[in-house]
């Protein structure tokens, strides 16, 4: 049976929609949509502005869905789709208000946000714990891997275990220990019910719904499917990164919309920031492997330091033979004096590929100390291209890339009218960001789109049919999707035309928008300069007294 959960909100839904109905009139590429009737209790709203539809293009396999307003009281009920880019900071893939929480809500709220990002499913997402978004999630993106927030898991346990938590003030010590450092399962399930056991808790309900759903929570469980987090153990403590410091309890719907604002343009500025760190500035070897240094030119700073991190512990990590038999060698790697804690890496060495029982390239797409010590003792020089993900890259921004992992995505999605539509638009936008970056550009994407335009008309008038309705309206009203509608396709070159007019528009305004950020990136990093002058100017002074 359903549950349903409804929230009384005050005013303010009406401030929202008419702020979303001016942007999409501003950008056409700017998504939303309406369930049910928002002057009354059960209305739901979705958005997704076009950066965010093409930042899912190159991050949306690993995505997260937040909706910590549940667990912490917001008067606000907004979520938001959100993921990790290629520096590792977070980006938006999404926003919603939902003001009636039940299974049809978010199975609507889901459906609506896969078909805005072209009917593509994660590889992963990770929400807050709770029953009605997983039935959501299992039905709408089944060949996803869904974990659970630890965070929420904690939150929670706290509440359902106070008493316990209480009378034996250890309880979460120990708690949170077995599920961090558990190395193995066995290892995990040992833990567990000694941990139970100890404290006299075996017929505990809530622990054993826990441990029923721990392939969804428990790290050792998920470190097989790609997360795109830095650390096995990093982890999903929090899930609100993008609206933290934006979004909390006291928030009203009257503020939510600058507030969102304001989260964008932030990290907006802080990618653009990292782009230009990665690109004007070359990071310390501190190796003379050829690899490290293919590795620094491939890598955007961040993702290298981590990568760095991992090589240099190689020298502490030696690998030794355990096996071999032919094309495959067996290696136990571990750190000196600590054989105890060793990982098993198998290579093969005909496929240059290895797995590590550590499984950190599959959890984060990294390699690991492990595998990278193997390649140390079998000679190899530098990473082969299947160990470099391009979503980690300097380069990550180009292309689609979710063709990594295109073999985990369901065919019929990527043969619909509503994919080529999406890749389209995706690529018109991409024109619109990088043609507004100079005027030199601004022309030649100009050019490319006037003459693309004829082609397309050309054909267009040579075929005799078109492409049947649309499945939701953008800015309309919807109930449930199914998993088969399609987008409106535009059936003739008056509006191919004016969706030309509206592309050149927004050319313009974003080449605006794009010489402010520049000015205001250029002006940072001049007074950044400065107070690096001035405060070496200070410390030579303060040696020249010294020596004085």
């Amino acid at each position: 049976m359903s549950i349903t959960r409804q929230r009384t909100v005050g005013g303010g839904s009406h401030h929202v929609l008419d702020y979303l109905k001016r942007m999409q009139a501003e950008n056409p590429a700017f998504f939303y949509a309406v369930q049910g009737d928002i002057d009354h209790v059960g209305g739901n709203i979705f958005w997704a502005d076009a950066t965010s539809r093409m930042n899912y293009s190159y991050f949306g396999d690993a995505v997260i869905l937040d909706t910590t307003y549940k667990i912490n009281q917001y008067r606000v009920p907004f979520a938001s789709f959100t993921g990790f880019n290629h520096h590792g900071q977070p980006v938006l893939f999404g926003c919603a208000l939902i003001f009636n929480e039940s299974e049809s809500s978010y199975i609507w709220l889901l459906r609506t946000w896969l078909h805005t990002m072209s009917g593509r499913h994660p590889v992963s997402i990770t929400t807050d714990f709770d029953p009605i978004i997983q039935v959501a999630v299992a039905q709408v993106l089944p060949p996803t891997r869904h974990r659970f927030s630890k965070w929420s898991i904690f939150k929670e346990n706290r509440g359902k275990l106070a008493h316990l938590c209480q009378s034996h003030p250890t309880f979460e010590t120990e708690f949170r220990k077995c599920v961090h450092e558990s190395e193995t399962i066995d290892e995990f399930e040992s833990c567990w019910h000694s941990l139970l056991e100890r404290y006299y808790v075996m017929d505990n309900e809530w622990l054993q719904s826990m441990y029923n759903a721990r392939q969804h929570w428990v790290p050792v469980y998920l470190r097989d499917s790609f997360f795109g987090e830095m650390s096995l153990n990093d982890g999903n403590e929090c899930l609100n990164f993008f609206f933290d410091g934006y979004v909390n309890a006291s928030t009203t719907l009257q503020l939510l919309v600058r507030q969102y604002e304001n989260a964008v343009s932030t990290w907006h500025e802080r990618e653009l920031k990292a782009d230009y760190e990665t690109t004007n500035s070359s990071p310390v070897l501190k190796t003379p492997s050829p690899m490290e240094k293919q590795a620094a030119s491939l890598y955007t700073r961040k993702i290298f330091m981590k990568f760095q991190e991992e090589l240099v512990e190689t020298l502490a990590n030696p690998a030794t033979k355990v096996d071999d038999s032919g094309t495959l060698t067996t290696y136990r790697v571990a750190k000196f004096g600590e054989n105890q804690t060793s990982q098993i890496v198998t290579f093969n060495s005909f496929e240059m590929k290895a797995s590590c029982s550590c499984q950190l390239f599959e959890y984060s797409g990294i390699i690991c100390r492990h595998i990278l010590a193997v390649f140390r003792a079998k000679n190899v020089l530098t990473l082969p291209s299947h160990y470099v993900l391009k979503r980690w890259t300097r380069n990550a921004k180009t292309g689609v890339l979710l063709d990594e992992h295109s073999s985990e995505l369901p065919s019929s999605s990527r043969e619909s009218t509503t994919m080529r539509y999406n890749n389209l638009r995706q690529e018109a936008t991409k024109y619109v960001e990088e043609g507004s970056k100079s005027i030199q550009t601004y022309h030649v994407a100009m050019k490319a789109l006037q003459e693309a335009t004829k082609k397309v008309s050309t054909l267009k008038n040579k075929s005799t049919g078109t492409a049947e309705g649309p499945s939701i309206a953008n800015g309309g009203r919807s109930e449930l999707l199914t998993g088969d509608e399609d987008v409106p396709s535009y059936q003739s070159v008056a509006e191919k035309q004016k969706k030309i007019r509206e592309l050149t528009a927004e050319l313009e305004t974003t080449n605006q928008r794009c010489e402010v950020y520049r000015a205001n990136l250029l002006a940072v990093l001049r007074d950044m300069e400065e107070q690096k002058l001035k405060l070496s100017v200070k410390v030579q002074n303060a040696r020249l007294s010294l020596k004085e």
